[in-house]
C-alpha cells in the first residue's frame, strides 16, 4: 500500500520543500526524494533513523549524509504534508525552523 504525500502550498502558491530541494545539489535532492519515497511506501510504519516524532502532530523526516537535512511533516486526514525543510547544523532544532513548521501545520488544520 502506498500513502499519499503532498507538498504544503503557501497562500502564494509556493511549495517550500520543493523549492528547498531545487536549491540543493543533485545528490542531496536525490537523497531527499528517496526519503520521501520511503514515507510514501511505509507511511506510519516508517521508523527511526528515517523519522522522528517531534510533537503530537509534527514529525521529522531525516536525511543523512554530507548534508544532514530535516523535513518536517504532519498528517491530516490520513495524508502526509511536507511542511518545511532545512539543513541541520546543530544538535538542537533551531526555534525559527520549528516555528515555521508549526505555523504551516496550523494552516492545514
Amino acid at each position: 500500500m502506498s500513502w499519499k504525500v503532498e507538498f504544503f502550498e503557501t497562500a502564494r502558491g509556493q511549495h517550500p520543500v520543493k523549492e528547498f530541494m531545487d536549491f540543493r545539489g543533485v545528490k542531496t535532492a536525490t537523497k531527499i526524494a528517496k526519503a520521501i519515497s520511503l514515507l510514501v511506501t511505509y507511511g506510519p510504519f516508517l521508523k527511526p533513523p528515517y523519522m522522528k516524532k517531534i510533537s503530537d502532530k509534527l514529525y521529522e523526516l531525516r536525511v543523512t549524509g554530507v548534508d544532514n537535512i530535516r523535513v518536517f511533516y504532519t498528517i491530516v486526514n490520513g495524508e502526509y504534508y511536507l511542511l518545511h525543510a532545512y539543513k541541520k547544523e546543530s544538535r538542537k532544532i533551531p526555534k525559527h525552523e520549528l516555528k515555521t513548521a508549526i505555523d504551516r501545520a496550523k494552516e492545514l488544520l
